[in-house]
């Protein structure tokens, strides 16, 4: 924390000067009042008396205007170190793995970034100050109770003892509570966001109960436990209002008691009730105080989490983007931790590839197979657990992250479109590119849609384009990641959504595209396929068979299904692929069938 304070240590300085000399104001008024009873007033000296008067009244006055500095210093140093710790929380979101963001819910996230600050900068800017000033407030009042009558002075000490056992006993419980609270309500907000991002799916089941009775579960649980940490502070409010105020009581009996036979004078006794209750806030409020602190560092132990969590993937020391294009894989393995196992599971194993400057390979293979995260080790959303990944002979962990994806730009299957203008979106991997630039992206993508957009590129398309079909999504994605010029342009899937017509316009202007970039596409039809001018069959995580999709159709009868089944060929064709995988290799009439109505459709869909 206190690197967050440093730039902010002058209103520090400051603010604790000024509350520093509000609590001698406050310790200053008793012992005025004490001084005008035992002076001008016992004395009868009217002059004494207004100048005392004015005096402690010019004292309540700057007491009054040092409390309204303190605030207001307290208010700017801490809104600063807030706002300057989320955008250091949000920044280590961005730079953190995937394999963080898959194990977390966006709920716990945005919870922590949110509602954990807020309860730090309520702490720091009341709970802390006034933590510090109320101790040493006790501290100095009794010093001066002790030493203005003693045996008053040792009641008020021993006073403090049951306090003090009552934080303690209470503190453990509290502190869970709240660690548990603060989990809870992360898991409210989870099952909000994913309700509002989902409420299309909810609608279309009819399930809109059965989600409302799921939140209502959590919600129950949030309250019962809010509900016990409430009992828990109220316990300690009771006590800590009772211990003060029998205190008072006895201090008023003893009081009166020393007065009458002249022990003290009348001025030290009222100036040492009313220091005696300028105690009973200072005291009271402790209880409220800890709580709050238990709070905040619980608060602050969940924002630890997310700085302390590994980063992983780090910045290499090459700042050049590379500018062939080259890509290379070699014997790469990746495999995902399965925590509650305590084994790992290899999603990749021995991959070699080789792809010169220019070329486009498609991957297919089934699903599970390993093809989204084969395209994920290119950008490095995850490193290879094995093996290495070169770009023109570069181990791609050796370029910092900037130059790795200027030069390799991926389009998902499933793409994130964000709550900004269509513009905004496109130019997301190019800021700098030029409005000629973003036509044509558009025109080679068939995105011509978004000038019917109400209000052209600049139209806002609204929080995950959920304004826009699933083929418009994509075809924006497209023209994000063609906009932004790569030397190596990964295709994941990225025509799935659309139609045959609509596919056969982009696979045309794609092939100029790809002429001048390495291309490596996801494919499962057959006319996404011929964009490339090699195909590998990726097999239970492993690469088995290389080579163009003519030999693959000849040689492959893994490759047949695969593209048959897609292609929704008849069911014979299927059943005679599949059993033709365990007979001797050669070309039958069957084969020719299914290999001509690929052609066709693919030669129908460029037509």
């Amino acid at each position: 924390m206190l690197p967050y304070l440093m730039p902010y240590r002058v209103r520090w300085i400051a603010m604790i000067v000024v509350a520093l000399a509000s609590l001698a104001a406050t310790v200053a008024i008793p012992l005025m009042t004490k001084a005008v009873i035992d002076g001008p007033i016992r004395r009868q000296d009217q002059h004494g008396l207004w100048l005392l008067g004015a005096a402690a009244m010019g004292v309540g006055v700057a007491e009054a205007v040092l409390w309204f500095i303190r605030r207001w210093l307290v208010a700017r140093a801490t809104m600063g170190v807030e706002a300057d710790i989320r955008k250091e929380l949000y920044a280590r979101l961005q730079i953190l793995p995937m394999s963080f963001h898959g194990k977390w819910e966006s709920g716990q996230l945005l919870s922590r970034i949110m509602n954990d600050l807020g309860t730090i900068r309520r702490f720091m800017s009341f709970g802390l100050i006034f933590l510090m000033l109320n101790i040493l407030q006790i501290v100095i009042i009794t010093a001066i109770l002790l030493a203005m009558y003693w045996p008053l002075g040792v009641v008020v000490l021993v006073s403090i003892v049951p306090i003090t056992l009552t934080v303690l006993h209470f503190q453990q419980e509290y502190t869970r509570l709240s660690r548990l609270a603060q989990d809870q309500a992360g898991h409210v907000a989870t099952h909000v966001e994913e309700a509002a991002l989902g409420i299309r799916v909810v609608k279309s089941f009819g399930r809109e109960d059965y989600v409302y009775d799921r939140f209502d579960e959590q919600l129950t649980d949030l309250y019962d436990t809010q509900v016990s940490r409430v009992s828990v502070s109220a316990k300690f409010w009771t006590l800590l209002e009772v211990i003060p105020n029998l205190t008072l009581i006895v201090v008023l009996g003893f009081g009166a008691y020393a007065a009458g036979h002249g022990h003290v004078t009348m001025g030290t006794l009222v100036a040492f009730i009313t220091m005696m209750l300028s105690l009973v806030w200072p005291i009271a409020s402790l209880g409220f105080l800890l709580s709050m602190t238990q709070e905040s560092f619980t608060a602050a132990n969940r924002i630890t989490e997310i700085f302390d969590a590994p980063t992983e993937i780090v910045d290499g020391p090459l700042d050049e983007a590379p500018r062939l294009g080259r890509l290379e894989l070699v014997d790469v393995g990746f495999r995902f931790p399965d925590e509650s196992a305590g084994q790992h599971n290899w999603a990749l194993r021995h991959v070699n590839l080789t792809v010169e400057p220019g070329e486009t390979l498609a991957i297919v293979g089934s699903t599970g197979s390993g093809k989204s995260v084969l395209t994920g080790l290119i950008s490095r959303l995850y490193d290879p657990t094995e093996g290495t990944i070169r770009i023109d002979s570069h181990d791609i962990r050796e370029l910092s992250l900037d130059a790795l994806r200027r030069t390799v730009v991926t389009a998902f299957e499933d793409p994130t479109l964000f709550s900004m203008s269509v513009a905004e979106n496109l130019r997301l991997g190019r800021p700098q590119a030029g409005d000629a630039e973003l036509r044509e992206a558009i025109d080679i993508a068939a995105a011509g849609f978004v000038y019917d957009l109400p209000f052209g590129l600049e139209t806002r398309i609204g929080e995950q384009g959920m304004s826009l079909s699933g083929g418009q999504r994509q075809r924006l994605s497209l023209a994000r990641a063609i906009l932004a010029a790569p030397r190596i342009l990964v295709l994941d899937d990225t025509l799935s959504a659309l139609d045959i017509h609509t596919e056969a316009v982009v696979e045309e202007a794609l092939r100029r595209v790809l002429r001048s970039a390495t291309g490596i596409v996801v494919a499962h039809r057959a006319s996404t396929v011929l964009l490339a001018d090699r195909v590998a069959l990726l097999q239970n995580g492993t690469i088995t068979h290389v080579g163009t999709h003519a030999e693959l159709l000849a040689a492959v009868p893994e490759y047949r299904y695969l593209l048959a089944a897609d292609d929704e060929l008849d069911d014979g064709a299927e059943r005679d692929c599949t059993w033709e995988a365990d007979q001797p290799r050669g070309h039958t009439a069957d084969e020719d069938g299914v290999e001509r109505r690929l052609e066709r459709e693919a030669f129908e869909g460029r037509r």
